[in-house]
Parts: C-alpha cells; structure tokens; sequence
C-alpha cells in the first residue's frame, strides 16, 4: 500500500498500525541494535513510484523501519514523504545479480543498491519474517 505520510492523519495512521503494528519502543530498538535502515539508494522502481520519483532531480534514496507485523519504506518527492507499507505476509526480498536488492509487495517494486551494511540489514528484516511467519501475534 502507497501513501502520503506527509501530513498527520489519524485514520491514516490507525491503517498503518493495523497493518504493520506500532513502532518498536525505545528499550527494543536498543536490544534489536536499531530497527531503521541507513540511507538506501533506489536503483530502479515499479512506474507508480518511479513516476513519483521523478518529480524532483534529488537523489533517489529510501529508508526501511522494521514493525512488529512488516516493514515501511518511506522515500521523498519535491516535499512530500511517501510510505509503503508491507506487512510480512505480503512482502518478498530478492537479491539481484548486480549487488542489489529488490521489495516487492502489492504489485509494487523498489530495487535497492547493496553494501555490506545492506546486506545485514536485510538479514534483520527476513529474521523478523521468519519469527512473524512462526508465531503471528
């Protein structure tokens, strides 16, 4: 799911918390050494997203949060803040020949340059999959 998190919207964010759970608190993001992304650079993208993207001549960056129930991924345009929210039963992570990784969810792509920081950050995500997957509470 696509949305302008640009502005506070209580029934937004109600539908987000419902999909991928409130945010970690303070005490998990110190025992899971940090549930945010370092800033991730947008190799390639489904049209809806590149379309958006191409809007402002910025860098193409993301960055991933890591919820309970799935992940956001949230990127700029001109000055609006876009979030794909991906709960985990819908994500799938791929990691491409050219050292990057791409999300998929909902008919929607984001293909992400990789690094050795990359990398272990994904390994996070698909380890909160698989507790997820396990034991959905």
């Amino acid at each position: 799911m696509l949305l302008n998190v640009s502005y506070n919207d209580p029934k937004q964010e109600l539908t987000i918390t419902d999909l991928v759970g409130k945010p970690f608190s303070l005490l998990d993001r110190i025992k899971f050494s940090g549930v945010g992304s370092p800033k991730l650079h947008i190799v390639n993208s489904s049209p809806k997203i590149a379309n958006l993207l191409l809007l402002d001549n910025n860098l193409d960056v993301c960055n991933i949060e890591i919820r309970p129930k799935g992940i956001i991924v949230r990127f700029r345009s001109l000055l609006e803040t876009y979030a794909m929210v991906i709960p985990f039963y819908k994500l799938s992570v791929f990691k491409g020949k050219s050292n990057s990784y791409s999300i998929h969810a909902d008919g929607q792509k984001i293909e992400i340059r990789s690094d050795k920081n990359t990398s272990n950050f994904f390994s996070k995500i698909m380890g909160f999959k698989a507790k997820y997957i396990e034991n959905p509470t």
